[in-house]
């Protein structure tokens, strides 16, 4: 009842303060209808075949004051994949804002990143079913053009309810270019971020309070790019099945390196990490949960992001957490990117001009020794264990005349399954070779009429073998599109992952509604994955902001 009274009274205040300020808010809509299909791998649909997730965002600026609040209603339960705390309806999120000059100070929900996030991110993605927002106080203050700070205390969300464990941090942002008035830019950071959890174990050395820091540096200068940033974390407890194991508490550490060149038509980025025992959460025994559920820090995985059915197959999660069973300790690796634009006419570049684009990705375990029996183990930081993932793609975007255009995608995939899953392949090896190719032609008929074909094939020498997908799109002008789509395991189950759908935009507002079968497996946004179970159904979409 208080949540539907809080949504009540601001809808209230919002009418009431409207015409003297500015509101805002959106609404998301996805809902799917699931349904038995014996031609799927588990196609039983789940008791509740009807499942909605729903989000209402509502927003009032008033001068130097910001109100907000997020109403969310999951009907009858939060669809397959996602955070079973995520059930029933509520007001989730809220938060009030004050900003006057150079200082900021919320009280409720806030979302906020320390560096790259390696110490401390909070964000929201629907997609993946993830909120950590931290419920507390933030004040930020910036002294001078070249130096903030920010402070903040809180406790992090989990579904409805708030974490046991606080979370609090302090960040420091330092622009030494800007001080010295140099050309180059050089950037330097240094945060804290500290967890307390009540001890509930009966060992006394049993550790509460969970400290990590971080320093990190940004030089820009000329037609190069260094970042750098290091992360300590203090020693915590190994969770093995939500369970802590008593004894022996290890601290964790990472390093990320990224390297850039760029000049007009050629940009080269290089990203490197390794982490060692960097799983880092709110409540300590949510660590290595599927959902990344109370998670306090950020750790994609970088390799090369892609849309194409073959190509989200075989994706690597990330591997940074203690792992006694599996003898894993954190991984080493990173990934290299080269795109070059030739110009039209070029040798290269072709009558319209074309661009190449090349990524190596590699990544492994750290080299490990574990004393399962002891609860202890042996690592290095820089050092190799077993493989995890290597690919190496290329792509080729090119125009054949001024309306048909065409992309052609090639890539090499490794994808050890007993690390990146923690289960051998459904033909029982843990280890796959594929070889993925992709056209995407595009035809532009004019006045926002298109027609998109795209042929997709997989080659692989484990799980299921080979697949076979094709979409095929046509846009009648700049708001409506349908499409019609196929994902065809022909080597070994003979499943159609079939798929048909369209959607329509107007103004502010998008509907699309779809039906057809969804491939289980890991579904990837920016480097971060969920697992999503096979499934068949009627899929309905809305979005719209006001």
């Amino acid at each position: 009842m208080k949540n539907y009274l809080l949504l009540a009274a601001l809808l209230i205040a919002f009418n009431i303060k409207a015409q003297d300020g500015t509101f805002s808010g959106g609404l998301e809509s996805n809902s799917q209808w699931y349904q038995d299909d014996d031609g799927i791998l588990n196609g039983v649909a789940p008791q509740d075949q009807f499942r909605s997730n729903n989000y209402l965002k509502l927003q009032y600026t008033q001068g130097k004051f910001t109100v907000g609040a997020q109403y969310e209603l999951y009907q009858p339960s939060p669809l397959l994949g996602y955070f079973e705390g995520f059930e029933g309806n509520g007001i989730a999120t809220y938060f009030a804002t004050f900003k006057h000059k150079d200082l900021e100070i919320t009280a409720g929900n806030f979302y906020d990143q320390f560096g790259s996030g390696l110490i401390f991110r909070t964000w929201e993605d629907h997609t993946l079913g993830i909120d950590n927002s931290i419920r507390g106080i933030r004040v930020n203050y910036a002294f001078n053009d070249y130096l903030e700070a920010t402070g903040f205390i809180g406790n992090q969300r989990t579904g409805f309810e708030l974490s046991e464990g606080t979370v609090q941090g302090i960040n420091s942002e330092f622009d030494l270019g800007e001080l010295l008035n140099t050309e180059t830019g050089i950037n330097i950071g240094a945060s804290y971020v500290g967890r307390y959890q009540v001890n509930t174990s009966a060992d006394p050395d049993f550790p509460s309070t969970v400290n990590a820091y971080s320093m990190r540096g940004d030089l820009y200068f000329d037609k190069f790019n260094v970042q750098a940033e290091y992360v300590y974390k203090e020693p915590d407890a190994v969770i093995v099945g939500g369970t802590p194991l008593l004894g022996n508490y290890f601290d964790g550490r990472a390093l990320l390196l990224n390297l850039g060149y760029s000049i007009p038509g050629l940009g080269i980025n290089t990203t490197l990490r390794a982490t060692e025992n960097m799983g880092f959460f709110s409540d300590r025994e949510q660590a290595g949960n599927p959902f990344l559920n109370q998670t306090i820090n950020f750790v994609p995985g970088y390799t090369k992001q892609s849309s194409y059915m073959v190509r989200n197959i075989y994706v690597y999660n990330p591997q940074v957490f203690l792992n006694p069973d599996e003898e894993e300790a954190g991984e080493i690796g990173g990934q290299l990117d080269v795109v070059h634009t030739a110009k039209p006419g070029s040798l290269f570049g072709f009558k319209y001009g074309t661009t190449y684009s090349l990524n190596y990705s590699n990544w492994a375990g750290l080299d490990s020794s574990f004393d399962v029996p002891n609860n202890d183990y042996d690592a290095s930081l820089f050092s190799r264990g077993k493989k995890y993932f290597e690919e190496f793609s290329f792509q080729l975007n090119t125009k054949f005349s001024k309306a048909l255009s065409a992309k052609f995608t090639a890539a090499q995939t490794y994808y050890n399954a007993k690390n990146i899953e923690g289960g051998n392949l459904l033909d029982g090896q843990s280890e796959l070779n594929g070889t993925a190719f992709v056209a995407d032609l595009l035809y532009d008929l004019g006045k926002g009429r298109s027609v998109r074909f795209d042929a997709q094939h997989l080659s692989a020498d484990a799980d299921r073998g080979n697949w076979a997908a094709a979409t095929l799109e046509y846009a009648f002008n700049t708001s409506l599109s349908l499409y019609v789509a196929d994902l065809y395991n022909y080597d070994d189950t003979e499943i159609h992952y079939y798929s048909v759908g369209g959607s329509y935009t107007k103004g502010r507002t998008r509907v699309a509604l779809n039906y057809g079968r969804q491939r289980g497996g890991l579904i990837c946004v920016g480097g971060v994955c969920r697992f999503v179970p096979e499934n068949t159904g009627l899929t309905l979409n809305l979005t719209t902001n006001f």
